[in-house]
């Protein structure tokens, strides 16, 4: 934790991606240090994506296939070595007969991994990239998510607030928008059958004159309820969320980063993790203030007991369990990372459901990771709880961890891929079936990277199937759909998310204000 004091909020939905210099212990005495927050808007291509027209609002994506990618180099696994792909690739000898049984048998074994999508027009104008640390371009957040009657929510900012809007199972718009007027961030969407409840920002009177976090709730198209979550008594408030939103049909778990105003805590970032009752009323559990700098939260509900959460902890460099303690102090580690603004987290996990629960009770998350090359504790941080960590490549690769239960880790985490000139952003893991997982990542070649962040030329997403030990299940597809917001997990398994249909361009940092489109597709994938 730093004595960081946070510029003023001016309305836009902002970052708490931050230039450390020196770290120090959590006391009162710490020395200031100073807190970049980068521009939140930026200009960007807006060419549509051939394949993808509108038509008739549907369409099935014709997503162009890479059965060899350089992507699938063969990695370690906790099961042993990967294979890059289980395709078996015909040889001069082999017959036609054997080739064809090859590519059906690679084809049941993978599914097509097919992607379709409908279009829906919006309200008003979502400005669709933000800016993260050193300005690196990053997606605005959207939300999906699908209420028990199968029909479905999606959350995105405009400059009027946030707009929900409800769309029927196949993804089509089914009423109008309900605007939650002076909300700054989406935090996160659990949707109902009647409604939904929003993880947000609204405005507050604090000495930082920042937003602080609340939970609202709509019924029937009006407001039930808004708790808010920070404020002066706890001594926080909230210019960024960061956050996770979640929901076990009894009681809502919302994660989210706080900066502290006043107390021991006075000028540092932080984050808290707070239980709200179906009614709105603040429960017991959870906690104040937890990971220092957290760099990216995971929670994941639970029938009883405390949700299972992760977090990236930049004091002690890497991610941590924090189910049921928040403070990272004897929280077990998943991975050492240099977890400085720009290095590690990032968007991690501010996606609702990237921390995966098997039927037999495992966890699995995925981030982009820069290894580790040695990791010690800080000798010049006398409290011996910061860690000082070398990353191994200057470039993100995709990194896959699992917990054998809510608050143990499983072994060391599995990477998927190893081009150490590739990099890979806007990872994603979500269940895919019964026994499998779907991870999803960007890859940028010919990066360049400074302080922990990179340029370079979109090469397209890519899709990998693996189960539940990381081994591979399926060779890389390239696709032409991204994976940029929450994704949302129907009763046929299916999974559905929002995007924007736009040509990425990671070239360049982002400037100015940020392109706006008035069309969302949304996205299906069914295993």
């Amino acid at each position: 934790m730093t004595n960081a004091r946070r510029a003023a909020n001016d309305g836009r939905t902002t970052s708490h991606r931050r230039r450390h210099t020196v770290r120090k212990p959590i006391v009162a005495s710490l020395a200031a240090v100073t807190l970049l927050a980068g521009a939140w808007y930026a200009t960007a291509a807006t060419l549509d994506l051939g394949g993808e027209g509108a038509g008739d609002g549907t369409n099935t994506a014709a997503e162009a296939s890479a059965t060899g990618s350089t992507e699938a180099s063969p990695t370690a696994t906790a099961t042993g070595t990967a294979s890059a792909s289980p395709s078996p690739t015909p040889t001069a000898t082999a017959t036609p007969t054997a080739t064809a049984k090859a590519s059906a048998a690679a084809k049941a074994a993978t599914g097509t991994l097919a992607v379709t999508n409908t279009t829906v027009t919006l309200s008003a104008k979502f400005p669709y990239l933000s800016a993260g640390y050193n300005n690196t371009r990053e997606w605005t957040r959207t939300t999906t998510a699908v209420a028990p009657n199968g029909t479905l929510r999606v959350a995105w900012p405009a400059s009027d607030g946030i707009h929900v809007t409800p769309l029927t199972a196949a993804g089509k718009r089914s009423a109008a928008d309900t605007v939650v007027k002076g909300a700054k961030e989406v935090g996160g969407l659990v949707a109902h059958n009647d409604g939904f409840a929003l993880l947000t920002r609204v405005a507050d009177t604090n000495k930082w004159k920042e937003t602080a976090a609340a939970l609202v709730r709509y019924t029937n198209g009006k407001q039930t309820f808004v708790t808010k979550l920070t404020g002066t008594a706890s001594h926080d408030t909230a210019p960024l969320l960061d956050g996770q939103l979640t929901w076990n049909g009894t009681k809502y778990g919302t994660y989210f980063v706080v900066h502290g105003a006043g107390g021991a805590a006075d000028g540092h970032f932080g984050d808290k993790l707070a239980y709200v009752s179906a009614k709105g009323g603040k429960l017991s559990g959870g906690w104040g203030w937890g990971c220092s700098h957290n760099e990216g939260i995971a929670l994941h509900a639970e029938p009883t007991g405390a949700f299972t959460s992760l977090c990236f902890d930049d004091w002690r460099s890497g991610l941590f369990v924090s189910t049921g303690i928040g403070a990272p102090d004897t929280a077990p580690a998943v991975q050492r990372e240099q977890c400085w603004a720009g290095y590690c987290g990032g968007t991690f996990a501010g996606h609702t459901g990237e921390l995966v629960k098997s039927s037999t009770g495992r966890y699995a998350t995925a981030f982009g990771s820069r290894g580790a090359a040695s990791a010690a504790k800080n000798p010049e941080d006398a409290s011996g709880r910061g860690w000082t960590v070398k990353p191994k490549t200057t470039t993100h690769q995709v990194s896959v961890a699992f917990l054998k239960t809510r608050n143990t880790p499983a072994g060391k985490p599995v990477y998927l891929t190893n081009t150490p000139g590739t990099e890979h952003v806007n990872v994603h893991i979500a269940p895919y079936g019964k026994d499998r997982l779907l991870v999803s990542w960007e890859t940028l070649k010919n990066a360049k990277c400074a302080s922990g962040t990179c340029t370079g030329t979109f090469t397209g997403t890519h899709l990998r199937l693996i189960d539940w030990n990381g081994k591979f299940q399926s060779a890389d597809k390239v696709v032409t759909t991204r994976i940029t917001g929450d994704i949302a997990i129907q009763k046929d398994g299916s999974l559905t998310w929002a995007y924007t249909p736009v040509t990425p361009s990671y070239t360049s940092p982002l400037t100015g204000a940020s392109p706006t489109t008035t069309t969302l597709r949304i996205a299906r994938l069914k295993p």
